[in-house]
């Protein structure tokens, strides 16, 4: 069972609003969301309604100022994430709509230009798993969720900058 808790203030304080879905619109519950509590199961939060903007990956654990995540002045929407078991898959391209060279990954990749010598991701196919793109090398700077199906161009989907490095989420996530 996943379960959430956001709260209005920082470090817990203010009203107070818990779930274990999807919820695409946190300003239907509080007014700001500054600050969240994740008791069990992985979930992205984002920093605009609808799943869009600025996303972290949180799992278990407190997360008391949601600046210091990256994020703007507030959560306004969440996912969760659901548990895989099973293989990893994924197929990365080069270029938008699956053009340009093409390289399947079964596991993490710490740096693409060292693993790959590829200097640009435009599009993937996530055929197995969930997994987290990351705009720098070793895992750090901003993010974007993948689970599975096709994306045919990172830029359409309002994400302007290239990602270096790709970590699979793994279980437990609690």
């Amino acid at each position: 069972m996943n379960k959430i808790i956001f709260y209005e203030d920082r470090n817990f304080q203010g009203r107070s609003y818990e779930t274990g879905n999807d919820c695409p619109e946190l300003s239907s519950y509080l007014s700001r969301c500054n600050s969240c509590r994740v008791e069990s199961g992985c979930f992205m939060v984002y920093d605009r309604s609808n799943f869009i903007g600025n996303q972290f990956f949180v799992r278990r654990g407190d997360y008391s100022d949601c600046t210091q995540m990256g994020l703007s002045d507030s959560i306004r929407s969440c996912r969760t994430i659901p548990q895989h078991r099973g293989p990893f898959r994924m197929r990365i391209y080069e270029r938008e709509n699956f053009g340009g060279m093409m390289y399947e990954m079964t596991d993490d990749c710490e740096s693409m230009r060292d693993r790959y010598c590829m200097s640009d991701m435009r599009s993937c196919h996530v055929m197995d798993g969930h997994w987290l793109l990351y705009e720098q090398p070793h895992y750090r700077g901003r993010m974007m969720y993948l689970r599975p199906g096709e994306y045919r161009s990172f830029r359409d989907m309002g994400h302007g900058f290239r990602f270096s490095s790709i970590r699979r989420i793994m279980d437990p996530c609690n």
